[in-house]
């Protein structure tokens, strides 16, 4: 029984192990090094390589994107030395473009592998070179970030006196000698599966890069599929359904064979598009061709021209049609026997929809064509299974045919509200290059303005007060249209608020980025005693003031020194932002968390608040510069001394990373990483001031 008990304690424990989080630490990465040829001359050149395995949905960034973007570049200090020239600069290998909405920019990163190499020049025998490096790793599914720095020194390369014959050319390892962590204890190399997400580069939908994201995938075969239910009740589809099923339920001898020409029929179906899904991902394969669809201007100008186009067809402008032989000749040879009829029967279906299948298949393949292989393939199989379900149903269960609706001016009411959609994200298209070359075409504003427009004609044409050259009068509205309008202009007037600065958070994934609105009413006044200018400049000027900001017009400190100074001049706690200018999810609980009245109440009145970028490359004067006994190398800047104090003191390297502490420096609750729970994160203030309030 006791044995039992210890076992249900194990498994409850391990359960329960990501969640004590506070004290751990990840790992730092192992760097395996080479050189591209084995042996060289005096005189010759060759590539130092860089390369080092990523665990498995995790990410790094590379070194080939803007600082100013946001994430931490990856950074290569090659300690100077007669015996070697540098050629150029360090080039990663094998890395991936892609835009991130969350940061408004293009950013590059390595999954699985990460390789940089840089060509130098052998100058001397017995070359040592040292280089210090720095770089962010990323998890996709616990949201941690984490930024690393390390000492790697490529050594033993042969080199030779003689001419610069030419060599075989050999990646052959170099000796490594890095200078690693061993203060770390074993038991704190856990990693943190619980408290946070993270940034999202992975998801190339209309404007992004797919990342092989479960998730998304799933997502969006559940899009596809709803996708090929919804071209059901289109024009061209919905009055061939009555007719196919009675084909079936009359031309066949027996129950048994109907029901197998129906799933024959549903199969082809779901073949023929897949088939369609599968040379696109030929054409798509490669992350490559996904991130330059998903970041060059060029791509995304034609699908905001084709989702025009698209739009324009669905809204009646002109019908998008196959060369009527053709698919006569398809036609003809439905009536062949066995399968094969039934086969050419469904592509004749799959041709004669096309006017109205086409714009939401090619939405579809536009969506799946930049991600992985098997996107655009399960993708058209998933549409392919929306549209032969129905068929095949009915045709299972015949009686159901008496319950549908009459054929008419609904079905191109459908078409309509499609095309509404259609033109509504053909602007995210046009969004991307405006964003990544700073055009200033779609500006927050602008954007919102359009979908603003958009969605509340949509709901002008659901009351039947906007009609189209081809619509049926409408002597009343339905009450499906009714609720379909009502949903439309709600939509409508939660979009209004954002041209005012609201964060529309339901859409933060499609909008541009807040710091493009131009007029922006919602900076709130909070912060340290706002009605007491005295005792917020009692300190005199706020360190590093014109580097940093704090969200939400708090005000507060960016210097650990000087904020415990002040909490003991004022007894109020502290409370540190462990943050970094490329961690996405600290805006994301900026955002979200901080922004909330409850929150923003307590600490703005609760607290002193200290922000600590952990990733700011500010050198300090050469005086505030020291060595770490942690793994002692110097720190000489802002962002290296405050993941120093991080790692040092509280055990922790991830961001965003939060601690209460007074100002003797105890803490006062259980350090906090990410929890978009914002009634969490209010037990977390209220703990941390009650054992304040208790000291």
């Amino acid at each position: 029984m006791l044995g039992i008990r210890n076992s249900l304690f194990l498994i409850i424990l391990l359960g329960l192990q990501p969640y004590f989080v506070w004290a751990q630490l990840q790992q730092k990465p192992v760097w395996e090094l080479k050189t591209s040829k084995s042996e060289v001359a005096v005189g010759d050149e060759l590539e130092l390589i860089f390369i080092s395995k990523i665990q498995k949905d995790w990410y790094m960034y590379a070194n080939d994107f803007s600082e100013d973007v946001g994430p931490t570049v990856a950074f290569f200090d090659f300690k100077k030395d007669p015996s070697y020239q540098l050629i150029g600069k360090v080039k990663p290998v094998g890395n991936h473009k892609h835009f991130d909405e969350v940061f408004g920019g293009e950013v590059s990163t390595f999954e699985g592998k990460a390789e940089f190499r840089q060509k130098v020049k052998i100058l001397r025998q017995n070359p040592q070179i040292k280089v210090s490096i720095e770089f962010q790793e990323c998890s996709t599914v616990t949201g941690m970030c984490v930024l690393f720095e390390d000492d790697l020194i490529f050594k033993n390369i042969k080199v030779t006196a003689g001419d610069n014959k030419e060599l075989v050319q050999k990646e052959t390892p170099a000796t490594i000698l890095p200078v690693t962590n061993d203060t770390i204890k074993k038991e704190t190399l856990k990693t943190d599966t619980a408290k946070v997400a993270i940034i999202k580069p992975e998801n190339l939908s209309a404007s992004g890069v797919s990342g092989g994201n479960q998730t998304s995938l799933v997502g969006f075969l559940l899009f596809a599929f709803f996708g090929g239910l919804i071209a059901v009740v289109t024009p061209c589809v919905f009055p061939m359904l009555p007719m196919t099923v009675t084909f079936f339920t009359k031309r066949s001898e027996t129950r048994a064979l109907a029901l197998k020409r129906a799933f024959g029929f549903g199969l082809s179906i779901i073949g023929i598009y897949a088939s369609l899904g599968l040379v696109f991902a030929f054409f798509g394969l490669g992350a490559d061709f996904g991130n330059w669809l998903s970041t060059h201007w060029l791509p995304n100008i034609l699908f905001f021209i084709i989702f025009i186009f698209f739009a324009a067809s669905f809204l009646g402008m002109f019908e998008i049609t196959l060369p009527h032989q053709f698919v006569n000749s398809v036609d003809s040879k439905s009536s062949m026997g066995s399968f094969m009829g039934v086969f050419f029967m469904a592509f004749t279906l799959v041709l004669v929809s096309f006017s109205c299948t086409g714009p939401i298949v090619g939405s579809l393949l536009i969506e799946a064509v930049g991600g992985n292989f098997v996107k655009p393939l399960l993708g058209m199989a998933a549409f392919g299974a929306g549209l032969a379900a129905p068929f095949t149903l009915f045709a299972i269960f015949p009686s159901w045919i008496q319950n549908l609706p009459k054929s008419g001016g609904w079905l191109n009411s459908v078409k309509v509200v499609l095309g509404f959609l259609e033109l509504a994200f053909a602007f995210k298209f046009l969004s991307i290059p405006d964003q990544t070359y700073h055009w200033g075409l779609l500006d927050r504003e602008v954007y919102i303005s359009i979908w603003i427009v958009v969605f509340f004609l949509l709901g002008l044409y659901l009351l039947g007060k906007l009609k189209f050259s081809h619509d049926s009068d409408l002597p009343y509205v339905s009450v499906p249209r009714l609720v379909m309008a009502i949903i439309t202009f709600t939509f409508v007037l939660y979009l209004l608020p954002g041209l005012f600065g609201a964060p529309l958070k339901a859409l933060s994934g499609y909008l541009p980025p807040k710091e493009t609105l131009d007029f922006d009413l919602s900076k709130s006044k909070g912060g340290l005693n706002q009605n007491d200018s005295e005792k917020k400049n009692d300190l005199g000027e706020i360190r590093f003031k014109s580097l940093f900001h704090l969200p939400h017009e708090l005000n507060g400190f960016f210097d650990y020194k000087q904020a415990l100074a002040y909490s003991k001049k004022v007894n109020k706690p502290i409370f540190i932002d462990f943050t970094g200018h490329g961690c996405v999810n600290c805006r994301e609980m900026e955002a979200n968390v901080w922004s909330d009245p409850e929150v923003l109440k307590r600490l703005s009145n609760d607290y002193v608040v200290l922000a600590l970028y952990v990733d700011d490359k500010t050198e300090l004067p050469e005086n505030e510069w020291y060595t770490s006994s942690y793994d002692n190398r110097e720190k000489k800047t802002i962002g290296k001394q405050n993941a120093d104090l991080q790692i040092s003191k509280y055990k922790a390297n991830a961001q965003p990373y939060y601690v209460l502490i007074d100002g003797n420096e105890r803490v006062l609750a259980e350090p906090k990483a990410y929890d978009l729970k914002v009634e969490n994160f209010v037990n977390f203030l209220e703990a941390g001031k009650k054992q304040f309030s208790g000291n």
